[in-house]
This record gives structure tokens, sequence and C-alpha cells, in this order.
């Protein structure tokens, strides 16, 4: 558990499925994350239980972004470690639709990036953002990320390759 005055990041639990069937609505979050885009019972608990796998199998942390006043799930953040042996983490994050202008993805990106530039073997972090996401490039702007330039037809979303900024923070 990672926190801070507003905010902690935390394990998903099975009372966080309402956060995740509420993203499920949002066109974009299934298309990039593993978010089920039928926000069926099922598979919400699936989607929680893939979380927690993810450190089991030494992919990455995935955390559920959780408001310290009320516990409430508001989104979600991750430190993937695919790249760990060069020396690299990325990182990527959701916040649900009713969440969002609130600062929670710019508190969350800079309490995991603190930590992540903390781990030992981690010199550089990196984020991928779609160029018209600008409220995502905005918070990673914010807490010290540099736009280092754009990937042209980087990622397939929803069946459509699509361009992504490319941001790094370094230690």
């Amino acid at each position: 558990m990672l926190a801070d005055d507003v905010l902690t990041l935390r394990a998903f639990e099975p009372g966080d499925a309402g956060a995740i069937a509420e993203a499920a609505q949002d066109p974009l979050i299934p298309a990039m994350t593993s978010v089920p885009s039928v926000p069926d019972p099922a598979e919400l608990l699936a989607y929680i239980e893939r979380q927690h796998q993810r450190l089991r199998d030494r992919w990455g942390y995935s955390f559920a972004v959780a408001r310290n006043s009320d516990d409430e799930c508001v989104g979600q953040i991750g430190l993937w470690l695919r790249d760990l042996v060069y020396g690299r983490a990325s990182i990527g994050y959701w916040i649900t639709p009713t969440a969002r202008r609130r600062g929670y993805a710019k508190v969350a990106l800079e309490i995991i990036s603190r930590w992540g530039l903390a781990l030992d073997g981690v010199f550089r972090l990196e984020l991928y953002v779609e160029p018209r996401n600008e409220a995502s490039w905005r918070a990673a702007e914010r807490v010290g990320y540099q736009r280092e330039g754009l990937l042209r037809s980087w990622q397939p979303v929803g069946g459509e390759r699509r361009d992504m900024y490319m941001y790094s923070r370094l230690e």
C-alpha cells in the first residue's frame, strides 16, 4: 500500500467491482486495458484476480486508486516490469469517468513514480499516452515526465493502430 494525504494505492478488493464496471462504460478503457467491455459480475471479479496475479507472476504491480476520505476506488494504476532488465518500468493508469477532473491521476502518478524510481534496478519510468488524451499527458507533465516524441502507429486500440506520445521520468 502506498499513500499520501488524498489517495491510497492498494490491492483491489471485491467491493471495487463498481468502479471497474463504470470504467467498462468508457469506450477507451476496455480497448487499451484488460477491463472487461461488458460489466458482467464474474468478469469484474476475474479482472480483480488478474490484478493480484500480476504481482505473483512478477509482471508488475497493479493498484486500485482509492480516496482516503471514503476508501472508494476511483481508478487503477500499474507499474509494469517487462523491461526491468534494461532498468526501465512503464506505468499505465485510468480514472473512472465520474472521478475525473479532480487531480486523482496526477496524485496517483506522483505516488507510484516516487516509489517506482526508488525500486532496485529502476532508473527510468515510461508512459505511453494517446495525443488526444490531453488530460493524461498533462497529468504526466505536471509530475515531471518529459515528452520524448511521437511513436507513430505504436499500438492497436479498438482495432486500429494509434500514435502514442512517449514520456519518461528519470531518477
